[in-house]
């Protein structure tokens, strides 16, 4: 558990009915334009899936998911969802959505293993959106214009939360900035990769990391990603491994970069195989998820996650996302943020 009190933080809206008000605004506005962006359908997604099936993420390949069995299913267990990078790409092909369209949903999940601090909670809620996409758009100039199109969607909404709440005026630069995490592991070597995105995004305001999973040059990938959504370990044009990343935006009131979004290029068959082999995990072959992208029954896809309290938070100018969502904390973190004037739902 870590917890950060900004020096003379105060809620900017003024009181928590405010914020809830002001909440409910940045998640209207923001799938509106998302969805728009990405032309994107808004579907009913699953909180629970079947223990087995290889449809819940992994994440980083160790959170463990909280697990139950189901009575008249001769108690076989289910999970609660982590996200569901897998199962929309199985919605999709379900759907038979056609190249350049997608599906976005409200995804809410629980991580019991996740160290609770300012911006991590056991309940997680995102937009999680997958979208179909042709095989040669399977590069890293796709994935940069996907990423500009969220990013322009995330400014919109920063803009017109000026225009509601004044007292909260814009800070994201006009452009996002790229780079590809080994680039960024050459830039401040002696730095750890979290001190590395606090370095950039403090430059740049707002940074996509591109190629997180793979190992870097140093033997260590930039952060953790399971072997079996996005694409880390395929040689990209620019000559580097990787097609997916992170959307860092630089936070003022933790003084830290805030990522907003993962996601990325989804794998292939050709990626899973290697990416498996990679991690040691090439049983999850026989997986039916896995089976039937190895077989091409699944469209070439992109998608992610990206952060509905997080963004809320971002926008708002929020110290703890537990002014943005309802959730369990320790009972010497509510105290302590009750003394620094962070008002915890």
């Amino acid at each position: 558990m870590g917890l950060y009190k900004p020096q003379g933080y105060r809620n900017l809206l003024g009181s928590v009915e405010r914020t809830e008000k002001a909440i409910k605004y940045v998640k209207d506005m923001f799938q509106e334009n998302l969805s728009a962006q990405l032309a994107l359908l808004r579907v009913t997604a699953p909180m629970v899936v079947m223990q087995g099936t290889g449809v819940n993420d992994d994440l980083n390949s160790v959170e463990r998911p909280v697990t139950f069995p189901i009575r008249d299913l001769a108690d076989s267990p289910a999970e609660v969802v982590h996200s569901l990078a897998k199962w929309k790409r199985l919605k999709l092909a379900e759907m038979k959505t056609i190249p350049g369209r997608g599906i976005y949903t409200d995804m809410n999940a629980l991580r019991p293993d996740e160290e609770l601090d300012n911006i991590h909670s056991i309940y997680v809620d995102q937009w999680d959106w997958e979208k179909v996409i042709g095989e040669d758009q399977r590069n890293i100039g796709f994935l940069k214009q996907t990423v500009r199109r969220i990013y322009e969607a995330i400014k919109v909404t920063e803009n017109k939360v000026y225009v509601e709440f004044p007292q909260i005026a814009p800070q994201l630069p006009e452009e996002i900035f790229f780079i590809h995490s080994e680039q960024l592991r050459q830039l401040y070597p002696d730095l750890s990769p979290k001190e590395r995105e606090n370095e950039i995004v403090r430059l740049h305001g707002a940074v996509f990391v591109i190629g997180i999973g793979n190992a870097l040059g140093d033997g260590q990938p930039h952060d953790g990603r399971a072997a079996d959504y996005d694409d880390w370990s395929t040689l990209n044009e620019e000559g580097y491994h990787g097609l997916n990343g992170d959307i860092l935006l630089w936070n003022p009131v933790l003084g830290a970069a805030f990522e907003i979004s993962s996601m990325g290029i989804r794998v292939c068959p050709e990626s899973l195989r290697s990416q498996l082999a990679i991690k040691d995990q090439e049983h999850k072959l026989s997986l039916g998820f896995h089976r039937r992208l190895m077989a091409g029954e699944l469209p070439y896809t992109i998608g992610g996650g990206i952060g509905q309290s997080r963004l809320c938070m971002f926008l708002l100018r929020k110290a703890h996302i537990g002014e943005i969502q309802s959730s369990i904390w320790p009972e010497e973190m509510r105290r302590e943020c009750a003394a620094a004037g962070i008002e915890l739902m």
